[in-house]
């Protein structure tokens, strides 16, 4: 059987086949050259076909010298320290792979290609260069931490607000002071507490527990000066049955089992007897505890709050205290001025707890008169906010007027600021510096002064002194 010749296809057709696979191989070219991903093809061994724009300029390369060669060559020569191209033909699978190129760092993709037969014929390698993406991430993260911090600092301000009202804050120093403890009341450091006696560690110590994450969780305080020295350790660490005579016949829960998860608050830990200052030590170094008469240790959660008027450093040296202890308790040290060194927290001060005790008396309220206000201004508080405290309240029980004059004050304040004509007779606080000093006995001499004088002229000639200065002087202590 004779077939018939094939039919001939006309040359415009043949023509017109042509163009149009022109036109397509043209727009897969436009297309592979313009997209901003690496583009990499090799056959099936590993011979590079074609690289694209996009990868000559992400790989700092020219097609020309790479095109026609072999990967393992290029991989060689060290153009790449790994080839995803041949990870596909060892494997017969798709592969991703982040590779870094200088200061770029690009997620490599490789495809493999079949064909019919299931012969890998072709690879297909895609760069992304995800540079710019983890810049990105990197900016939403700082943003975010940004913001994170910004939150902090508004709740902190906050609190802030609130406690200055309730602490009567008004001296930058104490502000200061109250801004640090709500700052540390966030974490679970250990945190020592330093100023003069009667300046308010406590309050410190219950604003840290209130504003802290254990505030559900008990706050306990021990006076370490107020318990005898045979007791110290019982007290603080507990004891079994039977450890010593007079024991409970069951043991008996020290303070620390007793603050489990919440805070323990050392007051007056200068006072602290060195065999329990090691032990102490041992627990902020691995959380345990032994009991007296005991011979295991227990694992508590507890948060060391401590305080001391002392210097503790110079107890170090002297040997009264441990180095090692002072530098487990002193992570983060938070000093808390002397009245006499927030002046501007005096006459809220006294205002606020004269309106509160003059509640409590029912309802008799007391109010000072400048002299009086003036006068209290001027002394030196040596028992701090806790002789306040007590001032006011016998104010408010032994005054009969409502208006509290120079002559309802304590006498002992009175003279210590007017004291006699030679000078003023207070006893200064060991702590006051010398700066601190001079300025307050300027400022009763100047009261005491414009007390006895009503001009400013007589009063320079009794201080030895030109008016200008007592004008000067009388404007920079706030005196009218």
């Amino acid at each position: 059987m004779t077939l018939p010749d094939p039919i001939p296809v006309p040359a415009a057709d043949a023509a017109e086949r042509r163009l149009v696979e022109s036109a397509r191989l043209a727009e897969q070219d436009a297309i592979i050259n313009s997209t901003s991903d690496g583009l990499w093809i090799c056959d099936g061994q590993a011979n590079v076909l074609r690289v694209n724009p996009a990868s000559e300029r992400i790989n700092n390369i020219r097609a020309a010298d790479v095109v026609g060669r072999n990967m393992r060559d290029l991989l060689r020569e060290g153009l790449f320290d790994r080839s995803v191209t041949l990870e596909v033909l060892r494997t017969r699978a798709p592969v991703n792979m982040l590779q870094a190129r200088g200061a770029r760092k690009l997620m490599l993709t490789g495809v493999p290609v079949f064909d019919e037969g299931g012969e890998l014929v072709r690879v297909v390698v895609t760069e992304k260069d995800v540079s710019e993406t983890d810049q990105l991430h990197r900016q939403l993260e700082e943003q975010e931490a940004l913001n994170d911090g910004y939150r902090t600092q508004m709740l902190e301000m906050q609190e802030l607000e609130s406690e200055l009202d309730r602490l009567v804050a008004r001296s930058p120093k104490m502000v200061n002071a109250l801004r640090q403890a709500i700052k540390v009341s966030g974490v679970d450091s250990t945190v020592l507490i330093l100023g003069e006696s009667g300046v308010g560690k406590g309050v410190i110590a219950d604003l840290i527990h209130r504003l802290s994450v254990r505030a559900q969780r008990p706050l306990i305080k021990i006076n370490c000066g107020a318990i005898p020295e045979s007791l110290i350790e019982a007290e603080l660490f507990g004891y079994e049955k039977g450890a010593f005579t007079g024991a409970q016949a069951g043991g008996k829960a020290g303070h620390f089992e007793l603050a489990d998860g919440g805070i323990l608050f050392l007051d007056e830990i200068a006072e602290l007897p060195l065999s329990s200052q090691v032990k102490l030590l041992r627990f902020l170094e691995d959380g345990r505890i032994v009991r007296v008469g005991a011979t295991r240790g227990r694992e508590l959660d507890v948060r060391i709050l401590a305080a001391t008027h002392r210097d503790l450093q110079a107890m170090v040296g002297s040997g009264a205290f441990r180095l090692d202890l002072f530098y487990r308790l002193n992570v983060i040290p938070l000093h808390v001025p002397a009245l006499r060194d927030r002046p501007d927290c005096i006459l809220p001060a006294l205002r606020r707890y004269l309106d509160q005790f003059g509640d409590r008396v029912g309802g008799r309220r007391r109010r000072l008169s400048r002299a009086a206000s003036e006068l209290l201004l001027a002394y030196a508080w040596p028992g701090n906010m806790r002789e306040l405290i007590n001032v006011c309240e016998r104010l408010s029980v032994m005054s009969d007027t409502e208006v509290i004059d120079v002559g309802d004050l304590p006498a002992d304040i009175v003279s210590s600021v007017t004291g006699s004509s030679r000078a003023p007779t207070q006893e200064w606080p060991e702590a006051i510096t010398l700066g601190q000093a001079l300025e307050s006995t300027e400022r009763a001499l100047l009261l005491r002064a414009r007390a006895r004088y009503r001009s400013q002229a007589r009063m320079a000639e009794a201080l030895g002194v030109d008016q200008s200065t007592v004008a000067r002087k009388l404007r920079r202590h706030g005196i009218t």
